[in-house]
């Protein structure tokens, strides 16, 4: 499992499998009525505001840049997986294919590597979505804190369906965007739907870890997949008054971070990295570890280890700053969210932790394995109180390519991995 359903999944925001489920008033009928709805929608949830990124949603016909996308048909763990791809040329897909555009959720845009250009709809089993647009709240979010403006040079690192790219064309003009991914049948589609969009951005097939030098530098970057350490040609390629965002995670999906890297107009480099509640799939080759559903139901109904009552609370959803230092500094632990109260386990060795509410102010607290996660929680959770109980964590350069997080005071901090080779998955 490797794409963004995949992580939802796992994380219990498993976004609608349905047009019926998610399309908005006015799909079927219109889909310039259906962007306003969208636009409307990504306000209300405070993902976006009055400017230049609102204006070109508005205006952006998703359904040129994605006029095929799939919707599963199979239900939840049935085998051969199959979903059918729906058409914009076929007329009666369009009230689905609307639905699916605009209702908000990610659109999956191609299944088992196929190019892209030329597919015949109808329906696939078997094998995989292996591309897919990301859940538009997501994309207008980072859009939004790229603060984009008319004339910046923008790299945007995988291309996937377009999205990004189209939005920095319209905003900045398309001779300074430049859009890159690993997936020559991404790129071939995206060049030739932009086109039609009367774009023409520098589309170009390479890893993402390379960014395009030849075009450099850039006042805005863009990495629209997860990695554990931002890589290094990338800050390099960052123009004085540049901005660079990345999500960056452990093998863990549950506890992303943003890395948001600025180069100030002297050349030198300031960046932080921010708890969020959701990020990018990982890139390609990057190690992913999943809560198996077998594993899912040991933690739910299995007697553990021992069990305890404890006064303490396990630190609430809302102190992502802790939970983004445990991905880090604690290693190997995967939230079910979709269990009704914290359940954590530890894949690589077979942990798990389970916390229930008993009574006012108490915990039943039941684990199992050779690792106390419930104290390596509560140890860690009283260090991050003692340092301020941060959000956010100042990101340092070394001079040999080294990464390292640090709290305000300092007494929190941890590496990010060291550099290796990297290619991007493409999601946007």
């Amino acid at each position: 499992m490797s794409t963004w359903d995949a992580y939802l999944a796992t994380s219990g925001r498993t976004p609608a499998q349905s047009a019926a489920d998610v399309a908005p008033p006015g799909a079927a009928a219109d889909p310039a009525a259906a962007r306003a709805v969208m636009v409307a929608q990504l306000e209300e949830e405070g993902a976006l505001g009055p400017g230049p990124v609102r204006d070109a949603l508005l205006v952006l016909p998703r359904e040129v840049l994605m006029p095929q996308a799939y919707v599963r048909r199979s239900a939840s763990g049935e085998t051969p997986p199959r979903w059918d791809l729906l058409d914009w040329a076929a007329v009666q897909d369009r009230p689905e294919l609307l639905g699916l555009l605009y209702g908000g959720a990610s659109v999956l845009v191609q299944h088992d590597g196929e190019p892209l250009l030329g597919r015949a709809r109808g329906s696939r089993s078997g094998a995989s979505i292996t591309s897919m647009s990301t859940v538009m709240r997501l994309t207008a979010e980072l859009l939004e804190e790229l603060d984009l403006r008319p004339g910046h040079r923008v790299l945007d690192v995988g291309t996937g369906a377009g999205v990004t790219a189209a939005v920095a064309c319209q905003v900045c003009g398309d001779r300074g965007v430049v859009t890159l991914d690993r997936e020559r049948h991404l790129t071939d589609a995206a060049a030739a739907r932009l086109e039609g969009l009367g774009f023409r951005p520098q589309v170009v097939c390479r890893s993402g870890d390379e960014g395009c030098p030849a075009r450099a530098p850039f006042d805005r970057i863009l990495v629209s997949y997860t990695v554990e350490h931002v890589p290094t040609a990338l800050i390099e390629q960052l123009a004085p008054g540049g901005r660079l965002l990345a999500h960056v995670t452990t093998a863990s999906p549950s506890w992303p971070g943003l890395a948001v890297v600025e180069r100030t107009a002297d050349g030198l480099l300031q960046a932080e990295l921010r708890a969020v509640e959701f990020a990018h799939r990982a890139g390609h080759g990057m190690e992913r570890i999943w809560l198996t559903e077998q594993f899912r139901q040991r933690i739910a109904t299995e007697p553990g280890t021992w069990t305890q009552r404890s006064m303490l609370a396990p630190p609430p959803d809302t102190d992502r700053g802790f939970w983004l230092a445990a991905d880090h500094l604690l290693g190997g632990l995967v939230r079910d969210f979709n269990a009704e109260h914290l359940a954590i386990g530890a894949p690589g060795c077979g942990s798990w932790l389970r916390v229930e509410p008993a009574g006012r102010c108490r915990w039943s607290i039941t684990t199992s394995g050779p690792r106390d996660i419930w104290k390596e929680i509560q140890d860690l959770a009283t260090r991050w109180r003692a340092t301020g109980s941060p959000s956010h964590y100042r990101l340092l350069f070394g001079s040999d390519g080294g990464q390292r997080a640090v709290s305000a005071c300092g007494r929190l901090a941890w590496p990010l991995p060291a550099p290796r080779p990297l290619d991007e998955g493409a999601s946007t």
